[in-house]
């Protein structure tokens, strides 16, 4: 088969285009990560209609961010947006990543591809104004969230700020066959690892949300203001692992 790339080859390739990948092949350091964090209260209903089985949830939080990325070995620097809900996996307590936003290809792709991060396309933004640290997120033109912060009003105890943000992250794997219908349907589990948290800071903090049929963030409205806090770090992300297995499940039923 001269003149085509054979089959070992393919497997040791990462992803598509063969000539010129979506992603590079490496293990993903951020330095200088910078989080906006609110975490909100919102209504039952509308946590009960997104978290998906057998994760379960005792208050109906929801925790905004916005994260710069400062620097990100082979994606360069980035913004990413988004939504984690606070959730159980029988009586281990972590987030469930929900939905996120990035202005940034390469990552989206790889982070939906090589692991199970739910990113799309956005246009977030974090920087300073007037005093306030400002995080927006806009989907095409329209502005969909916006959320501020008190800049560096209260220093946050690091250790505390390194639990906020570490905690197991659970996410849907869902690939789909041929036939539309799901190839791989599969709750994963991931955590930050090798994390150093430079700075952290608290502070008061509003949040708005705004409708959009494909950027529907506000379907978990914001009631009250819990918490906020700016974080500053360096960190690496470790793989996903599996803990359910959808179709089994059903094969089982």
């Amino acid at each position: 088969m001269d003149g085509t790339v054979n089959s070992e080859e393919i497997l040791r390739r990462v992803a598509t285009p063969l000539g010129a990948p979506a992603y590079a092949p490496a293990v993903a350091r951020f330095t200088d990560r910078e989080y906006l964090n609110v975490v909100y209260r919102t209504d039952p209903e509308a946590l009960r209609a997104v978290v998906p089985e057998p994760l379960e949830f005792d208050e109906p939080l929801v925790r905004f961010e916005i994260m710069n990325m400062g620097e990100v070995t082979s994606f360069g620097p980035y913004v990413e947006a988004g939504q984690a809900i606070p959730v159980r996996f029988g009586e281990e307590r972590g987030e469930y990543l929900h939905a996120m936003y990035l202005n940034n290809f390469p990552a989206t792709a790889a982070g939906r591809e090589a692991s199970a991060y739910p990113k799309v396309m956005g246009e977030p933004a974090l920087e300073v104004e007037n005093s306030a640290l400002v995080g927006t997120l806009d989907y095409g033109s329209q502005r969909v969230a916006t959320a501020t912060m008190g800049y560096k009003w209260f220093p946050m105890d690091l250790a505390a700020a390194e639990a906020e943000i570490t905690v197991p992250t659970f996410m849907l794997k869902l690939v789909p066959g041929y036939d539309h219908r799901p190839r791989i349907a599969e709750l994963v589990r991931t955590r930050i690892t090798d994390i150093t948290v430079k700075q952290a800071f608290t502070g008061p903090a509003r949040l708005q949300l705004f409708e959009h049929a494909l950027a529907p963030l506000a379907d978990l409205p914001v009631r009250e203001v819990v918490s906020a806090s700016h974080i500053i770090t360096d960190l690496t992300l470790s793989g996903v692992e599996p803990v359910h297995d959808y179709l089994a499940e059903r094969k089982q039923s």
